[in-house]
């Protein structure tokens, strides 16, 4: 067995069902809470990710000799800017390992893919967040050299607040 990155082609049919099928294996684990998606976001989900010009998504495969590739993680990307920097940054979306292969180091493997990208792409930083209880995660990350942005520690540890709209 071997692992492989790739950034996934959202035209090629097999990477559509790979990025659908773990996506919704993540946005259904406990670990974040999830409920899983709506059917209405299953049918549009990838067709939305291929119309943004800032979105990449990077597939980790499982390759076994005599068997087709067989998707195992996933990360969702976005680049967005730092107007500190002047420079784009890599806000790293999803980060997900299914469930059966956690453990054999390919979350590691996919954050060195995103970083790779990120550097290609000129990026000055990747960003991420993770829910504070999801300790597994935030250890990888951690390992990965993520840590909490500089700043004024007076200040507090930065925190990641959502406003829903209602559509």
């Amino acid at each position: 067995m071997s692992i492989r990155t790739l950034v996934a082609d959202y035209q090629s049919q097999t990477h559509r069902v790979a990025i659908l099928r773990l996506l919704s294996e993540y946005s259904a684990d406990p670990a974040i809470g999830g409920i899983g998606l709506p059917f209405s976001v299953r049918q549009r989900v990838v067709d939305e990710l291929a119309r943004r010009e800032n979105a990449v998504s990077l597939l980790a495969m499982e390759e076994i000799t005599g068997a087709p590739p067989q998707a195992v993680g996933l990360i969702n990307a976005f680049e967005t800017f730092s107007t500190f920097a002047a420079m784009p940054v890599l806000n790293l979306h999803d980060v997900m390992v299914t469930r059966s292969h956690r453990g054999r180091g390919i979350g590691r493997r996919l954050i060195e893919a995103a970083t790779d990208l990120a550097r290609q792409r000129g990026c000055c930083k990747l960003t991420l967040e993770v829910y504070r209880g999801n300790q597994a995660a935030a250890n990888l990350y951690r390992r990965c050299d993520f840590q909490d942005p500089p700043g004024n520690r007076d200040l507090g540890e930065t925190i990641f607040l959502a406003k829903s709209l209602k559509t």
